[in-house]
């Protein structure tokens, strides 16, 4: 497809999707912050169209600002979370004109651009690939709100995943080097940049996510009562919060367990990968389970190398997600069973890399080597440092073109209302 016609189809796509997301909600529900821990909804909608204005009409067009005092309101730097209600927000319906705008004079700019001109923000569509992306990605930032919601919640009406089947044990991915991240990927981030060989020792690697059925047997044998599983920061942090099992978990008696998704509470599936967990949370059930966590480098190696030493964009090749191969895009509304797509395992023989559940990985949020930023620190570079553990893989909340097996996710080791499981690793 021309670049120019997949920018308007992906641009498109991603808007339908923010503002379906949305229209069962009514003013109050878009206006309230349902969580100190997210913004209101209305908040990160009208943020959508300032990005949107930020790097398609004045980055690319040098447009003049539509309205100056957007530009603060709407700054994720200057106002944290808790503080964004107080801020005069544009309400439901403005906000939803405002996209509209931004988007007309985005689509008109567009027709004028050359994007064979070489200039790098442009270059096979970046600047549109990263706009795109970004609203995928507040569109996960949303759902994992509407999943805060009280009351009676966010009801999505969704088909029901593929059936699983058993996927046990763990496979053996050998040593040897591998290329770790892109120059190839033309919509990829800069902290995937550069692509180097990394060379690993032999290690093993589950070849399934930890189901809630496992995670399970975690807590009944008593992991959040004792520290020795527990990092030092770990425990603290499980004190502190009083952490006794997943975000979202209730105990019904009997050693059964339910979870609350999306405003219902429905008995805990536990062949499904566990999510809602912290860092802490994984790390803990990994040493309890004789294992580690993997770092990001045997994640990527895993999920994208193949024996014949080939860099594959995703688990099981080339081609793009399908319904048999990964559980992406908000499909099902949550997380499929273990086994359900054996035709997206990599060639190591891993299920299920890409989509279900976030992965925590061993490793800090770091650069690679000859990391150059661009176009803006504040995306990756302000970010670095051992502060914030590394996710891979993408959740049933990430739309196909904001994850691949290079993508880098990144988070506080404490944050659990993300969509974000683990499976673990151990030396070969």
């Amino acid at each position: 497809m021309e670049v120019r016609q997949k920018v308007v189809d992906d641009l498109e796509s991603a808007r339908r999707r923010s503002l379906d997301l949305l229209d069962p909600l009514d003013d109050d529900g878009l206006r309230r912050q349902h969580s100190p821990l997210m913004s209101p909804l209305v908040w990160d909608l009208a943020h959508i169209g300032n990005y949107e204005e930020l790097w398609l009409l004045r980055a690319v067009a040098g447009a003049a600002p539509i309205d100056e005092a957007l530009d603060d309101i709407y700054d994720a730097f200057r106002h944290p979370r808790p503080n964004r209600p107080a801020l005069p927000l544009l309400g439901p319906a403005e906000a939803r004109r405002y996209l509209a705008e931004v988007r007309g004079r985005a689509l008109d700019t567009l027709e004028r651009v050359d994007l064979d001109a070489g200039a790098p923000l442009l270059a096979g569509g970046f600047v549109y690939g990263m706009v795109v992306q970004h609203e995928h990605q507040h569109d996960e930032t949303m759902l994992a709100t509407l999943q805060l919601m009280g009351g009676t919640g966010y009801r999505p009406l969704a088909p029901a995943p593929p059936a699983g089947s058993p996927v046990t044990g763990d496979v053996l991915v050998p040593a040897g080097p591998f290329v770790m991240g892109t120059d190839d990927e033309a919509w990829a981030y800069d902290n995937e940049r550069p692509a180097h060989l990394v060379d690993l020792p032999g290690f093993r690697i589950d070849a399934a996510p930890v189901t809630n059925g496992a995670y399970a047997g975690f807590v009944a044998d008593g992991g959040y009562d004792e520290p020795r599983w527990w990092t030092a920061d770990g425990w603290a942090w499980r004190e502190k919060a009083g952490l006794v099992a997943p975000e979202f978990w209730r105990a019904e008696g009997g050693g059964r367990w339910s979870r609350l998704r999306f405003g219902w509470h429905e008995d805990l599936p536990l062949d499904e990968p566990v999510q809602h967990v912290c860092w802490y949370e994984a790390d803990a059930y990994a040493r309890w389970a004789g294992k580690r966590l993997p770092t990001e480098a045997e994640w990527e190696k895993a999920a994208s190398w193949s024996p014949a030493g080939v860099k594959h964009r995703w688990p099981w090749g080339d081609g793009g997600p399908t319904a048999e191969r990964a559980n992406l895009g908000g499909t099902h509304f949550r997380p499929a069973p273990v086994g359900a797509y054996p035709a997206g395992a990599s060639a190591y023989g891993c299920h299920q890399m890409v989509g279900d559940v976030w992965e925590w990985t061993a490793s800090d949020f770091e650069p690679y080597p000859g990391f150059v930023t661009f176009p803006y620190r504040e995306y990756s570079e302000v970010f670095f440092g051992s502060g914030y553990k590394v996710l891979r893989g993408g959740s049933w909340a990430a739309s196909p073109l904001a994850v691949r097996t290079t993508f880098r996710n990144w988070d506080y080791p404490i944050r659990r209302q993300i969509f974000a499981g683990f499976r673990c690793a151990r030396d070969a």
